[in-house]
């Protein structure tokens, strides 16, 4: 197996299923309604539906960069606004995040070993850690998802 398709396959486990640390991503989301995504329990802190819509942005953000667009986080598309938080709208933010990270990690499978370790073009890293820190910036809002759940 190449590379890529390990990181691909511990991408799916990020937020499919099957992640050794604990709740994968949407785990940490199953249950939770349009009300209580939009809540903030923790003052100061992001809600569930902030976090989705930021993991939504970066999956498409780094699956641009891994394309080869040099694509610049504004602070709109980093945080988005959640839209009025009805259940149609929390169903449609979770299926953009599904998309995103279905779509990135097919990007992901379909690299090479010679692209990983490539030098992004603009950044100081390679491909690999790009991917690699997207894996991990996931993980990080997964955690923060289950913290907010018990909050409430």
């Amino acid at each position: 197996m190449s590379e890529a398709k390990r990181i691909a396959e511990q991408h799916r486990r990020a937020y499919h299923g099957e992640a050794w640390h604990g709740p994968d991503v949407f785990e940490a989301l199953r249950g939770v309604n349009a009300a209580a995504a939009a809540a903030h329990p923790i003052a100061g802190a992001h809600s569930i539906w902030e976090l989705v819509l930021h993991l939504t942005s970066w999956e498409q953000i780094v699956r641009s960069r891994v394309e080869g667009d040099l694509i610049d986080a504004s602070d709109e598309l980093d945080w988005p606004t959640p839209a009025r938080p009805t259940p149609k709208a929390w169903l449609e933010a979770r299926a953009a995040l599904k998309a995103a990270s279905d779509e990135l990690r097919a990007t992901i499978a379909r690299l090479s070993d010679r692209k990983l370790q490539t030098k992004q073009p603009g950044a100081s890293g390679t491909y690999y850690e790009l991917v690699h820190g997207q894996l991990q910036h996931a993980l990080y809002h997964a955690g923060q998802m289950v913290l907010l759940r018990k909050a409430r």
